[in-house]
């Protein structure tokens, strides 16, 4: 029993990790929730719908990759060592970031939006960014497919509930976390802590590729 709980929470500690560590990041709809945590606009439903989708993409990417690569054991094999090559990618660009300065902005200004208008911006910057499904349904797919049937669903857990921490902190704590992401050493340091789990989370899937052979 022991085992067994240490195993599924070390899954659900990956799923958390690889997801934090994509999702924090620089970019349009992380400043768009920041924007309207700052205004206080229907930050629960935007928080939410960000939440949900991204929850949703990562099920759909593990059971649909779990299904395909069950089929093709040497596809699973190929895409998790793609996977560990990504990571690896993904870990040294973003300890390159932390060498320089950069920060997230998002203005509190400007002309105020409905329930639905904030939806619908919402979706555009989270379902019409192309990396949205690069991230969510083919490396965390993948990556979670990789785990044995019972501990998928500890993976999808770990990876969704870091998405909705990570949302719920940037919406509702917007008007305490927007000085700190204004500090570009901040970033410099968040960035060099992800690129550590990054490269960490390479290894750990390139040493199970290898246990397959």
């Amino acid at each position: 029993m022991t085992t067994s709980l240490a195993t599924s929470s070390s899954v659900f500690l990956q799923g958390v990790a690889l997801s934090l560590g994509l999702i924090v990041a620089i970019g349009a709809q992380n400043a768009f929730v920041l924007r309207q945590g700052l205004r206080r606009e229907h930050v629960g439903s935007v928080v939410l719908f960000c939440a949900m989708t991204d929850a949703l993409l990562i099920l759909a990417g593990v059971l649909g990759m779990a299904q395909a690569l069950g089929e093709r054991p040497s596809l699973a094999r190929f895409l998790a060592l793609a996977g560990a090559a990504f990571l690896l990618l993904y870990g040294v660009q973003a300890l390159r970031r932390a060498r320089y300065s950069n920060q997230l902005r998002a203005a509190a200004g400007g002309d105020g939006l409905s329930r639905r208008a904030a939806l619908a911006q919402a979706a555009a910057f989270t379902l019409l960014n192309p990396h949205v499904y690069l991230d969510t349904v083919l490396l965390v797919g993948s990556i979670g497919a990789q785990q044995a049937s019972a501990l998928r669903s500890w993976f999808v857990a770990g990876a969704g509930s870091a998405s909705l921490f990570w949302f719920v902190s940037l919406g509702f704590g917007a008007r305490w976390l927007a000085p700190w992401f204004a500090r570009p050493k901040a970033w410099q340091v968040l960035d060099g802590l992800i690129g550590v789990t990054m490269l960490v989370l390479s290894a750990l899937l390139l040493r199970h590729v290898l246990r397959g052979f």
